[in-house]
């Protein structure tokens, strides 16, 4: 394939890319399911009570509570037939209980095991969520009692999930899926459909020959100079939110690369792992037409896409293959592909899995480095984190539930923090509590409209629980107010992304919790507009001080469009109760709140602007709009 057929590479003013020297970092022994070595049982399993054959007098005589008349002589023996029902104790208690007549010895204390396994069972019947102690499966189960006569409507149980549609559309559509997403699975479809309405292009263009191979993607690499400032790029604006990988490790491994370019060696996950990286720091570059940088940033994509295939990434997974899944998955994403994004997701998780990552390193990988422990700790963190906030946008089920490895086993080595920042490292261990926290109690209980919460001592204490993982949070990331923030956007820029990012998460999950309702627990109205307040006005400044790094991060700006919706549904829902009906105006919090849905149309409305604006802008506004 000629070059003139792949899109023009971009011009960008010169830029230094700090580039480190460190050992290289060689791809870590790709494990298989069985080398793990562990097997999960059910927690079912093994409360089902056992049954046992109850013996029979070897004289055949009953021995029940009244004794049979004997029999005559002239009368032949008749056996007394006996109910046929399943012995539910043990044999030692059979046996006690026959034969404890014919001894007066005391006997020791006997704890029947049928006992046990049935109060366990009760126990577990009780319980709508189980977790073995492992922290290892979950399972949700729906109330026994679900609305589904016809015509009576169903409400979601959250104020925050209820969408904006309503007469013949609202019949035409499933309730379970995203209200927030605008548009939702059908019933039944005799073709194909687009499952959230985002995204109905294949993500990854075919510029690619049969004969190509890795050489045919290495040879669009563009000149080093130009992926030098790409990368500064990348972790300038990508890596602060996802800090998964060692800079310096990889600045020595992409110096490796480039002498060893034309010679054949290299790995072509690493190959993918850098054009992805490339084209997330393109979409990121503001001096640039965006259609160019656009159809650039997706030419590098595709590359990553064949680099990964070239490695047979479906069959095998290494840690530079999952990481390139990982940031394959946030480009889709920002680039209006979110059902692809998701699809891709899966892929990844399955790999995370079969690689082990899920596991305890200490388990899997006894004799590895505390260097290579903690890249795949980081990892594993970097696929739950993404995993369970994606499933909160989408109000799906999660599928990172399954893991041993532990939140206090992060902890960054002597041996080689000697180019790690303590910041990144509490960044990284707050995400880590709140998405194992979030992924618990929310995830699971929305993704089938259940209440997250299903009584008010239960409510206080998530909301409790919550406020103690924002204190575990270090001073930097929670003492600020806009003011401050902007003060330390002038020299530390790298906190400023994480702090927004970081009170974005927090208090977007925190506004769900006081969003939810059921039979028994109303509405927080004040603590859901509180929060949500919170959670946007994170977005506000994110795009005060990083204006095109918020019209990029989807994540970011649809969590913002969300916590603007909730907002429109609460001051709905209180304008048409008379007794709050009158705070409306007078309630500062109310005016507050009305702000905060204007302050996001205007934001939205300057995505719309220009040849190049937002179409998912322009519909925000029009629904935002309905709530003034």
């Amino acid at each position: 394939m000629s070059s003139s057929q792949f899109p023009p590479p971009l011009s960008y003013s010169s830029g230094q890319g700090a580039i480190g020297s460190s050992s290289i970092h060689s791809p870590l022994t790709i494990l298989s399911p069985d080398s793990t070595n562990s097997i999960y049982a059910s927690p079912d399993s093994g409360h089902h009570p056992f049954y046992l054959a109850k013996s029979e007098p070897d004289d055949g005589a009953s021995t029940g509570s009244s004794a049979a008349a004997a029999p005559s002589s002239d009368q032949p023996l008749k056996r007394k037939q006996k109910r046929n029902k399943p012995t539910l104790s043990c044999h030692e208690c059979v046996e006690r209980k026959t034969k404890s007549e014919l001894t007066s010895f005391p006997r020791r204390e006997h704890i029947c095991a049928s006992d046990v396994v049935r109060s366990l069972s009760d126990f577990d019947s009780k319980r709508e969520t189980t977790r073995s102690v492992t922290n290892g499966r979950r399972m949700t189960k729906p109330p026994k009692k679900r609305l589904t006569a016809n015509g009576i409507k169903f409400v979601a149980p959250n104020i925050a999930d209820r969408g904006i549609l309503a007469g013949d559309m609202a019949t035409r559509w499933s309730v379970a899926s995203s209200a927030g997403l605008l548009s939702n699975v059908p019933f039944s479809h005799p073709t194909a459909f687009n499952v959230f309405g985002i995204g109905s292009e294949h993500p990854f263009a075919n510029y690619w020959t049969c004969e190509g191979g890795l050489p045919e993607v290495i040879g669009v690499l563009p000149e080093k100079l130009q992926a030098d400032i790409l990368l500064s790029q990348y972790f300038e604006c990508v890596d602060p939110i996802y800090p998964m990988m060692h800079r310096q490790t990889f600045y020595a491994e992409y110096e490796r690369f480039w002498q060893l370019k034309d010679s054949g060696q290299n790995e072509a996950s690493l190959v993918s792992l850098l054009f992805v990286m490339l084209a997330l720091g393109t979409q990121f570059v503001s001096t640039t037409n965006p259609q160019d940088r656009k159809q650039t940033a997706e030419f590098y994509a595709s590359a990553a896409n064949q680099a990964l295939r070239m490695s047979s990434y479906l069959s095998t997974a290494s840690i530079h293959s999952v990481q390139a899944m990982v940031l394959l998955c946030y480009f889709l994403i920002n680039d209006s592909h979110v059902s692809d994004g998701w699809a891709y997701a899966g892929i990844l998780m399955r790999q995370a899995y079969a690689m082990g990552l899920h596991r305890d390193p200490n388990i899997v990988t006894p004799n590895a480095s505390p260097f290579e422990k903690q890249q795949r700790r980081k990892l594993w963190q970097a696929v739950l984190v993404q995993d369970t906030f994606l499933t909160v946008l989408l109000s799906l089920p999660p599928s990172a539930t399954h893991t041993d490895v532990r939140i206090d086993d992060f902890t960054e080595q002597s041996s080689i923090a000697v180019h790690s920042d303590p910041t990144d490292t509490a960044y990284v261990k707050g995400s880590w509590m709140l998405a194992n926290l979030v992924q618990e109690t929310i995830c699971s209980p929305r993704s089938l409209d259940i209440p997250i919460c299903s009584t008010q001592r239960q409510k206080s204490k998530l909301v409790a629980d919550f406020r103690s993982v924002y204190r575990s949070f270090p001073d930097v990331f929670r003492s600020w107010d806009q003011d401050t923030i902007v003060q330390v956007a002038s020299r530390n820029k790298r906190v400023v992304r994480q702090t927004l990012f970081l009170t974005s998460n927090y208090y977007h999950n925190l506004m769900l919790v006081h969003a939810s309702e059921s039979s028994d627990v109303p509405v927080n109205i004040r603590g859901t507009l509180e929060a949500a307040h919170e959670a946007i006005t994170a977005f506000f400044i994110l795009f005060q001080l990083f204006d095109t790094e918020a019209r990029i991060w989807w994540v970011f700006n649809h969590r913002a469009f969300l916590e603007a919706l909730c907002i429109g549904g609460v001051l709905r829902e209180a304008a048409r109760d008379p007794a709050t009906a009158e705070l409306m105006t007078r309630d500062p919090l109310f005016v507050k709140a009305k702000g905060d849905i204007a302050r996001m149309i205007q934001i939205m409305k300057l995505m719309t602007d220009g040849d190049h604006g937002s179409d998912a802008a322009r519909t925000r506004v029009s629904v935002l709009s309905e709530y003034l």
